[in-house]
């Protein structure tokens, strides 16, 4: 396994890829690498000939006050991990090579970044927009894999992709939970012990609610008022959004449709966790 730190260096190890007519498979992450970055490694390896990590905490998707500085960084465990799945490039470059002093150009996406995400992290989705942007354009990647935990963010770039015509496929993957429930994050390294059991009432507010979807409930006030009050009964938690959207347009429903998204976005102590599922009718 190689690790490339520059912009330069990537592009030439893809063009010579695609010279000899093989494809690529690319996981965007920022590191701090767990089990639901490695079912995305193991999804690119299973259709790409060859895979690359990139390993790059985005400065631009960071509002003030957020963990930018905070965010873990281990690029050394993290190779380890992309090397045990079979990763042939770590693509780890430096911000100033990411983003040149001048760098003066955005990616920006109107209506699908107005709710959930989008409304409580102003400007996060146009950094991450830009990103992968740049991410398609250095490694030109055939597909591109990312977790259905940041459900907003996929459907995001699944319509970038449209709206653009870029030529990369994006392939969604399952949330990967502890055994006790808990959605994979980065940022459970965050929390206490207290807050890590704290936070499972994020995925006992999801099981209920996708349960009482099963069971025939559609109004979403109710929904949301279900999930909201199981979350209000623990003390460490806050809630920053609960709410039933469109799982294309990811505008605000009254109702379940056809394809809807319930997540949430919960505070356990200072540390923010979002967690979600996807219903669409006849599965």
């Amino acid at each position: 396994m190689e690790i490339i730190r520059t912009v330069a260096g990537m592009k030439a190890r893809a063009a010579a890829w695609k010279a000899e007519g093989l494809s690529i498979g690319l996981v965007p992450t920022m590191g701090s690498l767990h089990e639901g970055h490695e079912s995305l490694m193991d999804a690119a390896r299973a259709a790409s000939d060859r895979v690359v990590v990139s390993v790059f905490v985005n400065p631009i998707q960071f509002g003030p006050g957020e963990d930018y500085e905070a965010y873990p960084r281990d690029l050394e465990r993290d190779a380890r991990i992309c090397e045990r799945h079979g990763v042939d490039v770590v693509f780890h470059p430096e911000v100033d090579d990411m983003y040149a002093p001048a760098h003066n150009t955005f990616v920006v996406m109107e209506t699908l970044t107005d709710s959930l995400c989008g409304a409580s992290r102003p400007g996060h989705f146009r950094g991450v927009c830009t990103v992968v942007t740049k991410l398609f354009n250095i490694v030109q990647p055939h597909r591109a894999f990312f977790g259905q935990k940041d459900a907003q963010q996929l459907a995001i770039i699944k319509r970038m992709v449209a709206d653009l015509n870029m030529n990369v496929t994006v392939v969604g993957c399952p949330i990967v939970r502890e055994a006790d429930g808990l959605a994979k994050s980065s940022r459970n390294a965050y929390l206490s012990a207290e807050e890590r059991q704290a936070a499972l009432v994020l995925s006992r507010a999801i099981f209920a609610g996708k349960a009482a979807v099963e069971a025939g409930e559609r109004d979403a006030a109710a929904l949301k008022a279900l999930m909201g009050g199981i979350i209000e009964a623990e003390p460490l938690a806050r809630i920053d959004y609960v709410e039933v959207v469109d799982g294309v347009t990811m505008q605000p429903t009254d109702a379940i449709g056809a394809m809807a998204l319930v997540a949430m976005a919960v505070y356990i102590g200072s540390t923010r966790l979002i967690d979600n599922f996807l219903y669409e009718e006849g599965e």
